[in-house]
């Protein structure tokens, strides 16, 4: 099954790479690739998995198979800079808003350094390039500082700068950067491959009475974002002086 698999995989794969098979183009239904290479669905969709797991295929669900684009690069900005205004980048992109009134449990409620229970706002933002999900976030604050979503804010770099209006002034932010495979639910909302490596990112915001006002767990696929970090370093002006 395996050497099938392989040269299956093999084969389409030629086909990407020699662009006989294009960016967005929609493979054959599963059942016709099986009976063209003579195989059960099972194998096809092993030999299938393999290629989604290389990033060149992606599978959408009730659509079928499609040749995936090459996506936008993302960068990150540490220290939990926002920009005032969304990037070119930024404005290509589609972003869908989800918003959800929770309870905080288990490792949520350590995170935002809250009893369990304690009332929360989720918001689930997945961008979109094109067709393509592009990125992940999950967004949560205390209930009072955000009870529901803004109306207005129609996009992620919205939804960011309207709580950032809601909330006290930030006394510290935390961010923890990591790569990591993704879970399960990661990989088929962002229709990657369980093998993929992801670029995670935490983030902590807390008040001046140490209090967090906003946790935030971003997930973007490691094939096209960067995350850059600044360290601004303080001069000793007696040094200088002398």
């Amino acid at each position: 099954m395996s050497s099938r698999r392989d040269a299956i995989a093999g084969d389409l794969r030629n086909q990407i790479l020699a662009g006989r098979l294009k960016a967005g183009e929609r493979l054959r239904p599963e059942p016709d690739l099986a009976s063209h290479y003579g195989v059960s669905t099972p194998t096809l969709r092993s030999a299938l998995a393999v290629l989604q797991g290389e990033g060149l295929i992606e599978k959408i669900h009730g659509r079928g198979n499609f040749v995936r684009r090459s996506l936008r690069r993302i960068t990150y900005v540490g220290g939990g800079a926002m920009p005032d205004v969304p990037t070119p980048a930024d404005a290509a992109l589609r972003v869908t808003i989800r918003t959800a009134k929770i309870r905080a449990r288990g490792q949520l409620a350590a995170l935002m350094n809250v009893p369990a229970r304690s009332p929360l706002t989720e918001f689930v933002c997945l961008s979109y390039d094109g067709e393509s999900p592009h990125s992940l976030a999950r967004i949560y604050v205390p209930r009072d500082l955000a009870p529901a979503l803004p109306e207005e804010s129609t996009s992620y770099v919205g939804v960011v700068a309207k709580l950032a209006k809601l909330r006290p002034s930030l006394a510290d932010v935390r961010e923890k950067v990591s790569v990591r495979l993704p879970t399960q639910e990661e990989a088929s909302v962002l229709r990657i491959g369980s093998t993929w490596a992801v670029l995670a990112i935490t983030r902590v915001m807390t008040d001046a009475a140490g209090r967090v006002v906003e946790a935030a767990l971003l997930v973007f696929p490691g094939d096209h974002a960067d995350a850059v970090f600044t360290t601004h370093h303080q001069i000793d002006q007696r040094g200088t002086e002398e």
